[in-house]
């Protein structure tokens, strides 16, 4: 084994003088060391940025003439308390004042109202509203009028709407096409002529946006 290796050695000691002869020849060394010599060292292509100087300058601020001689304004912090806006608490509708019509009551208001309606005749267009709570009292919103009556003779988009009542006061509502029923001004109406729960009205159109109105209230609660 310890031929082998010396024979190996020996055979690698004589390829590295062979090399070392050859380079000689060639002049290799002188040449590495020429390169060396003659290239100067680059320097990294990415290019520096200078510091940023910041120059700093004191300026008079400019201040009105009126206040110049004036002392500078003392600020002084203020705790300020939260406001709390107190939470509003709906409160339950009062119905011990209300008046509510019985069966018998709201037939024969609407029996004389019918009798009324014949007696108008039937040059123009009429119909009968018994009153419920909801338009008469809260809201003061009277709706579901008869959708026939509407469709034939009221306005298809809103519009406002004047009622006459017998005194020939003039009241002005808004009408709700969609809704078929009376809005805005309605209330008005209700509230001056007193209408209660079971009062039977009669509407009478006598123009193309003009209704007379005749409420029968002639009831026994």
């Amino acid at each position: 084994m310890a031929a082998k290796v010396t024979a190996y050695e020996e055979s690698r000691r004589k390829r590295m003088e062979e090399n070392k002869k050859r380079m000689e020849a060639l002049n290799l060394h002188k040449l590495s060391r020429a390169l060396k010599i003659s290239t100067p060292t680059k320097s990294s292509p990415m290019k520096r940025s200078k510091p940023r100087v910041v120059e700093k300058q004191v300026v008079v601020v400019r201040r009105s003439n009126r206040i110049a001689n004036k002392p500078a304004p003392f600020f002084k912090e203020a705790v300020i308390d939260r406001v709390v806006i107190p939470r509003r608490i709906s409160k339950a509708a009062d119905l011990s004042n209300l008046v509510f019509a019985t069966d018998e009551a709201r037939a024969k208001a609407m029996e004389k109202a019918e009798k009324l309606q014949s007696d108008l005749g039937s040059d123009y267009p009429t119909f009968i509203k018994s009153m419920l709570q909801s338009h008469v009292t809260g809201g003061f919103w009277l709706g579901c009028l008869p959708l026939d009556f509407c469709r034939r003779n009221l306005p298809r988009r809103g519009d406002f709407i004047t009622l006459i009542d017998e005194d020939g006061d003039e009241y002005r509502v808004t009408y709700l096409a969609r809704q078929n029923g009376l809005s805005g001004g309605w209330k008005g109406f209700a509230v001056a002529h007193g209408l209660l729960d079971g009062d039977a009205v009669v509407f009478q159109l006598i123009k193309p946006t003009t209704c007379k109105v005749v409420v029968n209230m002639n009831q026994c609660y």
